[in-house]
């Protein structure tokens, strides 16, 4: 297998952390860790670069992890978190003189070209330019790179989305289940990075404990929590350790 690295662009749940207005222990943490931009990661697998979802935050981690290539976008799903930055694609465009293909389901592909219509509309206004983008519907499983990517279905509360597995690494966010047979698709992975938004059950997101259970039936080598909310302290070391499984933070770089 070619050799993979996995960054972590953002590891906050939709309000980021700090929250506006909160002063709580973490909020006003001064650790960079708890310093979190909205959820996303990067995959580098043979000079290119895949992103998972562009979150609002994506000019910010992109100058602070000075990505400067984007080859490929692979979607989860259409919440405003997860898409609304993907405006910042066409500086991508421009240094790279060409086209971007973007992957999703049906309805986040659906939704994608309605709430960014011009990037479409042949008579809309050029201004500053607009991304320029190939939107492609997943069904099964394609090459990136030279790299299996599988789309796994999940759900997030009644909704059903994609997490992905490429090669031994699988990104899971905003989950909160997963059918027997994704479960299946996930056996034998080196590195599992899988959304846990908070201690107290969520309607639509693995609590800490339920993410806990899948990380046991799942057995990766190694697991990373992420779109995490202001409940969670990286300080406090020693209570994740005992559970064998990290945070995920801004910044975090996997080498597999």
């Amino acid at each position: 297998m070619k050799a993979m690295k996995v960054t972590v662009l953002g590891s906050a749940t939709s309000t980021g952390v700090p929250v506006v207005g909160c002063e709580c222990n973490v909020c006003r943490s001064q650790d960079r860790r708890n310093k979190r931009t909205r959820t996303s990661a990067l995959v580098s697998v043979a000079g290119k670069n895949i992103l998972i979802d562009t979150p609002p935050d994506l000019h910010q981690q992109a100058l602070e992890n000075r990505i400067t290539r984007i080859d490929a976008v692979l979607y989860t799903h259409d919440h405003a978190d997860h898409v609304f930055g993907l405006d910042e694609l066409r500086i991508f465009n421009f240094l790279q003189e060409g086209v971007i293909p973007i992957y999703g389901n049906k309805k986040t592909i659906g939704r994608i070209k309605k709430i960014f219509d011009y990037i479409w509309d042949p008579a809309a206004p050029v201004g500053g330019g607009k991304p320029m983008l190939e939107a492609h519907v997943l069904k099964g499983g394609f090459k990136l790179s030279g790299i299996k990517v599988l789309p796994i279905e999940i759900f997030h509360g009644k909704q059903s989305i994609y997490g992905y597995r490429l090669g031994d690494f699988a990104y899971l966010t905003d989950c909160s289940a997963i059918p027997d047979a994704s479960r299946e698709a996930l056996r034998g992975l080196k590195l599992l990075i899988l959304g846990a938004l908070r201690f107290r059950p969520h309607p639509t997101h693995f609590s800490f404990s339920q993410a806990l259970e899948e990380i046991q039936r799942l057995k990766p080598e190694r697991a990373l929590l992420t779109h995490l909310s202001h409940c969670f302290d990286p300080e406090e070391t020693d209570f994740f350790v005992s559970h064998q499984v990290e945070l995920a933070y801004d910044g975090m770089v996997i080498e597999l």
